[in-house]
């Protein structure tokens, strides 16, 4: 993924005030008003408005400085998504959040001074959103995946007219008598919802709308180390509207529980039980890892509830070479049932075991 410096044009040591200006300059560039129906201007402007989201707040911009993308749950995917870990802006997000940076109450008019044309409704269709279930051994290695979605496209043979309500503009205007004059004021046709068009002529098995079902096949490659409440965006395959211009699909993933492990950020938890003479004694366990089974030295004389590092062992950072831990708390079982002959020798092993010093503790909460 782009440096988010990078995608602004500034250096860390930036002010807030150069940050700002820089983001302002990329807005007016790849405003939808200056480029109509391009889809790359537009990838563009939601870049800047989603790096200036970050760069704009102190906290974020520090969790980034210091952990980079995966800091502010920010990351890569492939093909045409993007992973994210709680950024996805549409445009009406961008133009509520930001506008204000223009200075005029509303972003159209400090942009092109009160003129503008773009078109307030919809510029794509609605966005589609799905939720995905992962293991944790794929999470911990990242996977591609093939899932099927039904999507909503314009039917072949559909006839576009212009909207007659709004004369093919996308809005309508209305006007006020005020004890200030006349006021004009413009707000989205609700009748193309911005898009200008209207269906005509439409084949048969198509809606209202124009609109037909269609269920595709599509591929994502997931990175490694996701976590449960992250998503990816995959850009233009949501739903289509009138001008045949498709929304996002939203892929959201899910962690179901695992028999034992439990997950803690980047690090794996897990409660393994031993037997008495082992954690008297000592050996050595096998155990699972998210890799498959690995031997585990168990050190004579463990305490019920002490807990083991294997370094390494944990789950990945999304695009970085960090893995977390597997933590394991040892328990030590001891059996409630036991044989005459086994009884005697724990008495035989009582008396030559000396007696606990200080067995009083005060619990640590």
């Amino acid at each position: 993924m782009k440096d988010l410096y990078d995608i602004i044009g500034v250096s860390k040591a930036s002010s807030q005030d150069e940050i700002k200006k820089a983001y302002r300059k990329l807005a007016l560039k790849y405003h939808p008003d200056k480029n109509p129906n391009n889809k790359d201007a537009e990838k563009n402007f939601k870049e800047a408005a989603e790096a200036y989201s970050v760069l704009s707040n102190e906290k974020k911009r520090a969790q980034y400085d210091q952990f980079g993308h995966a800091g502010v749950g920010m990351g890569d995917g492939a093909g045409q998504g993007g992973f994210s870990g709680g950024i996805h802006m549409s445009m009406d997000d961008i133009f509520s959040q930001f506008g204000d940076i223009f200075g005029g109450g509303s972003p159209f008019e400090s942009f092109f001074g009160g003129n503008s044309n773009r078109k307030q409704g919809r510029s794509s269709g609605s966005d589609i959103r799905i939720k995905l279930k992962m293991n944790y051994e794929e999470i911990a290695s990242g996977i591609e995946k093939k899932i099927k979605i039904k999507r909503s496209v314009l039917a072949e043979g559909v006839e576009l007219i212009a909207c007659p309500t709004c004369n093919g503009q996308g809005q309508v205007s209305t006007v006020q008598n005020t004890i200030l004059g006349q006021m004009r004021s413009a707000s989205v046709c609700p009748h193309c919802e911005g898009v200008g068009k209207r269906i005509g002529n439409r084949p048969p098995g198509s809606g209202p709308d124009g609109m037909i079902k269609k269920e595709e096949t599509i591929k994502v490659k997931i990175p490694a180390g996701v976590e449960e409440g992250n998503y990816m965006t995959m850009s233009g395959q949501g739903n289509e509207n009138a001008s045949g211009n498709a929304g996002d699909l939203i892929i959201v993933f899910q962690e179901p529980d695992h028999p034992f492990f439990i997950r803690d950020g980047d690090n794996l938890l897990m409660e393994l039980h031993i037997a008495y003479p082992i954690a008297v004694l000592g050996g050595k366990i096998e155990i699972p890892t998210l890799n498959g089974k690995v031997g585990l030295k168990i050190p004579s004389g463990i305490q019920s509830g002490q807990v083991l590092r294997m370094k390494g062992k944990g789950f990945p950072r999304i695009r970085s070479r960090h893995f977390g831990d597997q933590l394991v708390r040892v328990q030590v079982d001891t059996p409630k049932k036991i044989s005459r002959s086994v009884k005697a020798m724990i008495k035989d092993l009582e008396k030559d075991l000396d007696p606990i010093k200080d067995p009083y503790k005060k619990i640590e909460i």
